[in-house]
């Protein structure tokens, strides 16, 4: 079956490979849609591991529901893809999010467990989801990084009234700024350093207003909005710009979380968190309740994810839909593959 892997650094090759195969245990998925995260764009930057398969945000038809007797062929399955030991104190706790064997495994992040830019993928059966008949494919590879957005809105703790700053107009970003906005948030801004995306931002209705976060006044004007700064502000890039401009842009005794994962240190004015006495919480992935919160909430309609969806790709198109989501000049936040475009 063929498969996208990457090849080198900002490089993608078609390839094939073998199809999984039935253990009884494991669920056999064809992939339907498969979503680009902002955690493929890194590894995409870096070319390593050479040979990877990505696409851990996916939805698929069960070809071979393993060990789970409530699935039968052709079912509509998406699914965590996590790999915890389900032992620890943090898998007895509910929070798979920080098992330390949770990534070793994971879909799509792991060279033994190729991901959904491939026709058919081998999934853990007791992280697999049914997707409601009224849910689209392409809304339902959107759970996972939705799912993302929300586990980090639970920590920041948004209230109705909080102002809330969200470093960086990506997916992540876009989607957390909503659920900032439907927890009640007063005032809700972006800043980005694609001027396009942050237009996009307001556009979406999502966020009230952005910030170019090339401009140096741009604290100058934070502080003219708010008067002392943001409450909460989610930090979705992982560099040390974004970091430090989160630090600088919320309020003393305020709250920042940081959801953009860095791929090496980074440098950040720690005396600006002391000082102000701010909080600071780390954000990784989601728990389990969380991403069927989300499928709910798009069953019901309670939110709209595909406003965010730019485009649906081909795999011979996917180079270049990872070149535009790389550029920093192009508006798109999310592109989605369908292998059998």
């Amino acid at each position: 079956m063929r498969a996208v892997a990457l090849k080198e650094k900002r490089k993608f090759e078609i390839k094939e490979i073998d199809a999984p195969v039935s253990n009884n245990k494991d669920v056999i998925v064809k992939v339907l849609k498969a979503g680009i995260c902002g955690s493929d764009l890194h590894y995409f930057e870096l070319g390593e591991p050479k040979g990877l398969i990505l696409g851990h945000e996916f939805c698929g038809e069960v070809i071979d529901p393993g060990d789970r007797s409530d699935l039968k062929v052709g079912d509509r399955v998406t699914a965590l893809p996590i790999s915890p030991c389900l032992k620890c104190p943090a898998c007895s706790s509910g929070n798979h999010q920080y098992c330390r064997k949770t990534w070793t495994e994971a879909i799509g992040l792991s060279l033994d467990n190729p991901g959904a830019l491939t026709e058919v993928i081998k999934i853990r059966s007791d992280m697999v989801l049914k997707v409601p008949d009224n849910v689209k494919d392409e809304e339902a590879a959107m759970v996972e990084p939705t799912a993302v957005a929300l586990h980090g809105i639970h920590l920041a703790d948004v209230k109705v009234g909080s102002k809330v700053l969200v470093t960086g107009g990506g997916i992540i970003g876009l989607i957390s700024a909503m659920f900032a906005k439907k927890e009640g948030a007063s005032f809700v801004a972006v800043s980005e350093t694609n001027l396009k995306r942050g237009e996009k931002a307001v556009s979406l209705a999502v966020a009230d207003k952005y910030y170019d976060a090339t401009k140096e006044d741009m604290v100058n004007e934070v502080m003219k909005d708010t008067e002392n700064g943001f409450d909460i502000v989610i930090e979705c890039c992982g560099n040390s710009s974004a970091v430090t401009s989160a630090l600088i842009n919320v309020r003393p005794g305020g709250t920042v979380v940081l959801v953009g994962v860095a791929t090496g240190p980074i440098n950040i004015p720690t005396v600006v968190a002391v000082m102000d006495e701010l909080v600071i919480k780390g954000a990784i992935a989601y728990t389990k309740e969380e991403f069927k919160t989300c499928i709910d909430l798009i069953s019901n309609k309670q939110i709209e994810v595909m406003k965010f969806v730019d485009d649906i790709v081909s795999y011979d198109e996917v180079q270049s839909a990872y070149e535009r989501l790389t550029g920093g000049k192009d508006a798109a936040v999310k592109i989605l593959v369908d292998p059998n475009k």
